[in-house]
């Protein structure tokens, strides 16, 4: 059986083509065909984690009967009762998959969770969403079909971007207008293409032609060295390349199927500070963390009074936080350092803004200060990717 990763080869996008052309014209006709939509859901899927990775699909089955298990049970306690720990139960159940396999290679010498797949983290992410939002009283129902087809729609299953279900729902359940299809049509042509930009041209050539002829010249010289610099940006420039290269194709697809799949990528580089930066970087994880975990654990801390102080409350919360998406990404120190970081960058940001507020009419601000600020913005989150590509520890302890 054949085994593609989306977006990776361009078989794959002539099958893309032939497989979406008749979604296109139902839409452009006011029709959505949803068993064509289902059957073509499912046979990329199987492209993706058939052939070779028929273990990941198997991992893929259970652990979708597990979560909508949760989601379902949850819905029908939350209907009745309300019990915090039932809530902090389900949420720990919910991730307890994901958590497993982020820690198999730290506990099994390396080796792979057998329960693993490509995406987990992100169908973990809409899941968990879904249960908090059925906590808050803001999703009161679910059917199975939507459900399902939310959890495993194919264009953004393997690395998002993440979607929240009530608003998948609200295109799923639609038909848009034909001049609105038509503008979704010519704005994810403009996507594709530019995808292929940035995918197959700048990544290629800062990630295949480039880096790794910088990455030997920064490991013949050991230790700092200016290569050791140039790899940073190097890296950084292929990293964001690579993956907003991913979610442009994600979306233009999402968009011809006519689900509006939010963006992920808000020109990242021309951010001011730090906070403008995790505002345009990875846009629907940020926010995921935003509302799912910062927010709601400030508010315990608050509600709790477990610090008199906002301001201490903020910083353990983006302490928290970062050191939780830290190990998201993988159990190794520079992941974890990565996360650091960003807590504390984040929070000495929260403290110029702070005194710069206090001072704002002594402090100038004009187009130099703003290009200074996008200046040592892009050169701090660069040092944060050297630091998460584990360049360094290759170089200095392997």
């Amino acid at each position: 059986m054949l085994n593609m990763q989306p977006y990776q080869d361009p078989t794959y996008f002539v099958l893309l083509a032939i497989g979406l052309l008749p979604i296109m014209v139902g839409l452009l006709y006011g029709r959505r065909f949803r068993v064509y939509e289902t059957i073509i859901s499912f046979l990329f899927l199987l492209l993706t984690f058939g052939g070779v990775k028929w273990e990941q699909g198997v991992a893929l089955i259970g652990y979708i009967i597990f979560e909508l298990l949760l989601i379902y049970g949850y819905l029908a306690y939350r209907k009745r009762k309300n019990a915090s720990w039932i809530f902090n139960l389900t949420v720990i159940l919910s991730i307890l998959p994901l958590v497993i396999v982020k820690l198999a290679p730290v506990m099994n010498n390396g080796r792979e969770s057998i329960i693993g797949f490509l995406g987990i983290s992100y169908l973990t992410f809409k899941a968990v969403g879904m249960i908090m939002e059925i906590r808050d009283g803001i999703i009161k129902e679910v059917g199975l079909s939507e459900v399902v087809h939310f959890l495993l729609f194919f264009p953004t299953i393997s690395s998002g971007p993440i979607d929240r279900y009530r608003r998948f729902l609200g295109d799923y359940k639609k038909v848009p207008a034909r001049d609105k299809y038509l503008a979704l049509l010519d704005k994810a042509m403009w996507y594709i293409f530019l995808g292929f930009v940035y995918k197959f041209l700048l990544a290629y050539l800062f990630g295949v032609v480039m880096l790794p002829k910088i990455s030997a010249l920064a490991l013949a010289h050991g230790g700092w060295s200016w290569w050791v610099i140039a790899y940073m940006y190097t890296y950084s420039m292929d990293l964001f390349f690579d993956f907003a290269g991913y979610s442009l194709f994600a979306v233009g697809i999402s968009y011809i199927m006519g689900i509006q799949t939010p963006m992920n990528f808000n020109k990242p580089f021309i951010a001011k500070n730090i906070k403008d930066f995790w505002n345009r970087w990875h846009m629907t994880l940020s926010f995921w963390f935003r509302d799912y975990i910062y927010m709601r654990l400030v508010f315990f801390m608050m509600k709790k009074k477990l610090l008199k102080s906002r301001i201490a409350i903020a910083n353990v919360g983006y302490l928290t936080l970062f050191l939780i998406m830290g190990f998201w990404h993988g159990v190794t120190w520079y992941y974890i350092v990565y996360g650091l970081y960003h807590a504390v960058a984040i929070n000495l940001c929260d403290m110029w803004l702070r005194f710069k507020k206090r001072h704002k009419e002594k402090i100038p601000h004009n187009k130099f200060t703003e290009a200074l600020a996008i200046f040592i913005t892009f050169n701090v989150v660069c040092f944060s990717f050297l630091i998460f590509s584990g360049f360094l520890n290759t170089l200095f302890f392997a």
